[in-house]
């Protein structure tokens, strides 16, 4: 790889860990965020000169964290100089006032010893109830997952100067209300758990899921997302929403390698080869769905991995328990009405063959999800298959432009080409 693609590859892996590390010593996202770029822009010049070391992520780190020492010396300098030229202006014998810090106090390496993982200090503190939900889950996919402001605006349909603002305003209230950077106590825990679950499944999703790029999938961030989801678990063990939300993320997981083909191009869920089902992760997962549907009470996540184990114990498509799936989306739903989870359900009733009132429902939404690339590809799959290729293709080619990622765009082009070719053979 060129240095470049190392220094991105680093960015997208070790960005969340640094950083992390960065804001637990000075308190500062600001800071963190600033003394880490810095960084990478250092080792840009000097890699690109001398060649990557031997462990580019310590290097970053070291470098990062002398910049962050610089910035609160030169800080500190600049404040005691200050109160020097107040003092000799004032000549009111008092002598100098006593020094505050500038933000928060550094920290040491050793941590609060609370919980040996920096990333799970800042999930919660990005999660506290003090930040409103939506700025919680961008500000730690932010900081957290290391995406950009693009990325996490598709992720959350909104544009990205409202996510901007979003995240902005939240970083300035955690430093201007000290939001103190620790795993919560027990009697605090349980009203930031739905938060945190929240911005895991959506750093997961991304992971699975890219919004943009040539790659279908970034496996460091699957892979980071279910290491914190079995960190949380460990937490907080006996937590069925947590335990199910590990299954839903391993269930999902286990059909990675197989949702795009030798060529690169995607392969939807029905065309999947299941004999390369990873049937380890599947097993751990039904394993978790069936612990977590024990406990009491039944939450979105233990909905969503039931839905998951569906899929995954069909044997093939065709014996997919699509019934079962509307009726799990449907209560779904009900406990969270969004219109993605009705759109899912919409699509999961067409699939039990009730094409037509599956296609109403999903048409039900255009208002809602107009600008949604999934909406409109769904919409299109079902009027393709009702045999309307002149509707059809139009919703693909809506579906088309909204999409950022090089692999949709592909399955999609050739969707629309596959159109165009049946309606020559039937002219």
């Amino acid at each position: 790889m060129s240095t470049d693609e190392i220094i991105a590859d680093l960015y997208r892996r070790e960005w969340g860990h640094i950083l992390a590390g960065l804001i637990r010593r000075s308190g500062s996202f600001d800071r963190a965020e600033d003394a880490l770029q810095d960084a990478f822009t250092a080792a840009t010049a000097k890699w690109t000169a001398e060649g990557v070391p031997g462990n580019p992520a310590a290097w970053l780190t070291t470098v990062a964290q002398r910049k962050l020492l610089d910035r609160h010396r030169r800080e500190r300098t600049h404040r005691e100089h200050e109160e020097a030229l107040r003092y000799e202006i004032e000549g009111d014998g008092a002598g100098p006032p006593a020094r505050e810090p500038v933000g928060w106090p550094m920290e040491s390496d050793a941590g609060d010893g609370t919980f040996p993982d920096d990333r799970l200090r800042l999930l919660f503190t990005c999660c506290h109830p003090a930040l409103e939900e939506p700025a919680r889950v961008a500000l730690t996919l932010r900081t957290l997952g290391g995406l950009t402001t693009p990325e996490i605006a598709r992720a959350f349909l909104v544009s990205e100067p409202t996510l901007a603002q979003r995240i902005v305003r939240a970083q300035r209230k955690i430093e201007a209300a000290h939001i103190p950077y620790v795993i919560p106590a027990a009697d605090a825990l349980a009203e930031r758990l739905a938060s945190v679950r929240a911005v895991l499944y959506l750093i997961f999703n991304e992971g699975y899921n890219a919004s943009s790029g040539d790659a279908l999938i970034r496996r460091e961030l699957c892979g980071e997302a279910i290491r914190l989801a079995r960190l949380l678990c460990a937490l907080v063990p006996r937590e069925g929403e947590n335990e199910a939300l590990l299954a839903l993320m391993l269930l999902h997981d286990s059909r990675r390698d197989t949702r795009v083909d030798e060529a690169g191009d995607l392969v939807p869920l029905e065309e999947q080869d299941r004999s390369r089902w990873d049937r380890g992760r599947i097993a751990e997962g039904l394993e978790l769905v069936e612990r977590a549907l024990r406990r009491d009470g039944v939450g979105p996540q233990r909905l969503q991995a039931a839905i998951a184990a569906c899929h995954a114990e069909a044997a093939t498509a065709a014996t997919t328990d699509w019934p079962q799936i509307a009726a799990l989306y449907e209560r779904l739903e009900r406990l969270t009405p969004t219109p993605v989870i009705a759109l899912n359900r919409a699509v999961a009733v067409a699939m039990t063959g009730e094409l037509e009132a599956g296609l109403r429902q999903v048409e039900a939404l255009a208002g809602e999800l107009d600008h949604y690339h999934l909406f409109h590809a769904a919409r299109a799959d079902l009027l393709r298959r009702l045999h309307r290729p002149a509707p059809a293709a139009s919703a693909y080619r809506r579906a088309l432009a909204l999409t950022h990622n090089a692999i949709e765009r592909r399955y999609l082009s050739r969707r629309l080409a596959a159109l165009a070719a049946a309606e020559k053979g039937v002219c």
